[in-house]
């Protein structure tokens, strides 16, 4: 399977990412399921006239490609132009490549946040760059492609949203495409791949004890749940993050950061700072994606009636102050 890169308005943090993939090489892993990079901006030897030439060949049929893989933001400005962002050393818009790419494609992925609903781009006030998504304009059906895209393959296009996007779901997309394919029925409302989007990055956080007893952190550092007070959204936010560790072991809880939300359109602009949780009468406004609100208020309000002695005091300092307890034989009752 033949796989072409182009990266738009975008920092290139997915690329940097995808290189981080493991535990074996990433090369070692795309070569045995059969992938290859026709062209990447990172990884390709070819530069220049070279890169420009197999772009040619792509657009005209002559070189064949399977999936087009797209990194960044549609910069479309000004008025409509695309000319904000020109091909190096061919002066059309990359908008225009990219559109005319997407019509050769069997499958066309977009990488990152940036590339599924516009990202930081789109969210900067008036986004005077006209950026948006290859098929969402942040949570509008749309983008450069249109809501009605489907590439040559049959899918609309597939996002692989975060920021950046881990690279197992990168290069698993391209593997479960590569070996048994991939139909509708593989992705979410949004076209996020269900292997990863179909979990939660509340999922496995290292801090459920806590939020089970709404024990909540304070302050930067403290141990306890970051829902309530620092801005984490792991119970919204749809992503595995917590069981598909990054670089071996990490993800943003284990980190000590709450989780911003960074797969789901418009998390750039929350409206508040990212470490802060909006509240209205003492409720945190953002609670989780399915439970009532009245539920969790008579949850949060039994879990903190209950809540143990070590997990209180624990949840509001920056390392362990009372063990769990070790229970002596006999004394069941």
């Amino acid at each position: 399977m033949k796989v072409l890169w182009l990266q738009s308005g975008g920092c290139g943090g997915c690329t940097q990412s995808l290189l981080c993939s493991e535990p074996r090489s990433l090369f070692d892993e795309l070569r045995d399921a059969g992938i290859e990079f026709v062209w990447h901006p990172a990884l390709s030897e070819a530069s220049g006239g070279e890169a420009l030439a197999v772009l040619e060949a792509c657009t005209s049929g002559e070189l064949a490609f399977d999936v087009l893989c797209v990194e960044g933001a549609m910069l479309r400005g000004p008025n409509g132009s695309g000319r904000f962002h020109l091909m190096a050393g061919n002066g059309r818009p990359l908008t225009e490549w990219v559109t005319r790419l997407a019509g050769h494609a069997k499958w066309v992925f977009a990488i990152g946040s940036c590339t599924a609903y516009g990202g930081f781009s789109a969210n900067t006030p008036g986004n005077p760059l006209e950026a948006c998504g290859l098929q969402y304009d942040e949570q509008t059906p749309g983008g450069l492609l249109g809501a009605d895209f489907r590439s040559a393959g049959g899918l609309p296009v597939v996002n692989i949203a975060g920021c950046p996007t881990h690279p197992g779901w990168i290069v698993e997309s391209l593997q479960k495409l590569a070996l048994e394919g991939m139909a509708d029925t593989d992705l979410d409302e949004l076209g996020r791949p269900l292997f990863y989007a179909g979990e939660l990055v509340h999922h496995g956080c290292p801090r459920n004890e806590y939020y089970e007893f709404k024990a909540s952190a304070e302050k930067q550092s403290d141990l306890g749940c970051l829902m309530e007070n620092l801005g984490c959204k792991g119970t919204q936010a749809h992503a595995d993050c917590n069981l598909r560790a990054w670089n071996g072991s990490g993800s943003c809880l284990r980190g000590g950061f709450a989780c911003i939300a960074c797969t789901e359109p418009g998390f750039e602009s929350p409206g508040h700072a990212f470490q802060e949780t909006p509240k209205v009468a003492g409720i945190p406004i953002g609670l989780p994606s399915d439970m009532p609100k009245a539920w969790f208020v008579a949850l949060a309000a039994l879990s903190k009636s209950a809540t143990p002695k070590r997990v209180r005091d624990n949840a509001v300092v920056d390392h362990l102050v009372l063990r769990p307890a070790i229970k002596k034989k006999g004394g069941g009752k």
